[in-house]
């Protein structure tokens, strides 16, 4: 299970979002693959950043598909519940948890208001089975997941990526994590200082 926090590489995630929005603009019902989201602390962040620069509408046709392979059990149900204790929650910028989270009676706990919940769904998926959850996702995001993987895997989890992507869709990693070689024909870099690319369809 990849180590996250909420608001975790926050100016990434905004600079991925401010990126992806105008190619939203035509889309009726946009789609979203978060993979490799630990806790889910990632795709209700993300949920955040586009409710904070969607229309209600938009938003309201967004949908993030969030998956893992660890999240089973009480992990899962915290994701799908969106509660989460305080100390989770230590980062957020200010005026995030007064917007986005409320209380639910659960002493020291926040739960993610309905609104961004509703966008979010969860499921179990493991990235090595090389079967995408789907087709035509407007952005990908796989962060601090690749790099637990062999290079030949790494290769072939992204060639799903690139199936799963709608044209001109974005593939998000980690900083760190280049886009190998071999995959020059599938990716083109769409921000110069992140790791974020966009489908080209004349690959293999």
């Amino acid at each position: 299970m990849a180590f996250t926090f909420f608001f975790r590489d926050q100016q990434v995630l905004e600079r991925v979002v401010e990126h992806l929005l105008p190619s939203l603009a035509g889309r009726s019902h946009p789609r979203i693959w978060d993979a490799g989201v630990a806790m889910g602390q990632e795709p209700y962040t993300l949920a955040i950043i586009f409710a904070e620069r969607m229309g209600h509408f938009a938003f309201n046709n967004l949908r993030i598909e969030a998956t893992d392979v660890e999240n089973t059990g009480q992990f899962a149900r915290m994701i799908e519940a969106g509660l989460y204790p305080k100390d989770e929650l230590s980062r957020l910028p200010d005026g995030i948890l007064e917007k986005y989270f409320e209380t639910n009676g659960k002493p020291g706990h926040f739960r993610v208001i309905e609104s961004i919940r509703r966008r979010v769904a969860y499921q179990w998926h493991d990235l090595l089975s090389l079967r995408e959850i789907g087709q035509e996702y407007s952005l990908v995001l796989c962060k601090n997941v690749l790099l637990h993987f062999q290079p030949q895997e790494r290769i072939d989890v992204l060639r799903m990526f690139h199936r799963a992507l709608a044209p001109g869709g974005l593939f998000a990693s980690e900083l760190t994590q280049e886009m190998p070689p071999e995959l020059a024909p599938l990716f083109e870099r769409a921000i110069p200082d992140g790791q974020v690319y966009r489908k080209l369809e004349d690959g293999g």
